[in-house]
This record gives C-alpha cells, sequence and structure tokens, in this order.
C-alpha cells in the first residue's frame, strides 16, 4: 500500500498530481494523472491533452488514494521505475 513513508519506492501511474514549480516556468501549475513514467519525464493527462515534464528541476505536489497531499522533489524520483521500485534506502541511524 502506498503511503508517505514509501511513495519514492512506489508505482505512480494512477496517481493525481501537480506540478508544484519548475525551472521551466510554462510546465508551472500542471495538473492532472501520471499515465506515464520514464527515467527522467512523468507524462500527466490534463484536460487538454498529455504533457511531458521533466522530474530534475521540479516540485511536484503528488494525491495519495487516501486523500494525504505531498510534496515530492523530482530529483528523488528521477530514476528508471523499475529500478527505483526495488531499491533498498538504508535507515539513518
Amino acid at each position: 500500500m502506498i503511503n508517505p513513508g514509501n511513495v519514492c519506492r512506489h508505482e505512480l501511474t494512477g496517481l493525481a498530481v501537480k506540478v508544484e514549480s519548475s525551472t521551466n516556468s510554462f510546465q508551472n501549475d500542471i495538473s492532472g494523472r501520471i499515465v506515464d513514467e520514464t527515467k527522467n519525464m512523468l507524462v500527466i493527462h490534463t484536460g487538454t491533452g498529455l504533457r511531458k515534464v521533466q522530474k530534475i528541476g521540479a516540485v511536484f505536489q503528488i494525491h495519495l488514494p487516501d486523500d494525504t497531499r505531498l510534496r515530492v522533489d523530482g530529483s528523488v524520483l528521477a530514476s528508471q521505475p523499475e529500478k527505483r521500485i526495488s531499491m533498498r534506502i538504508k535507515n539513518p541511524r
């Protein structure tokens, strides 16, 4: 189950998302559903079509199914989805 603690290691396809800020000002405030993900891009289905947003340089607000909203730096997501899902994250001590 997806939760705030594991969102960076989880499948993002199907989640609602909004681009809070981006180095590309034309991508600010894009919102919709994530329909595809590559190593460097999120493909978002908006009301007007598909938009590609580069992960690095963007901050996303991701809406989880339980209506929790998270702010995620895109550089944390910048890897191939299949590798990111299987990554182990060490707990800091």
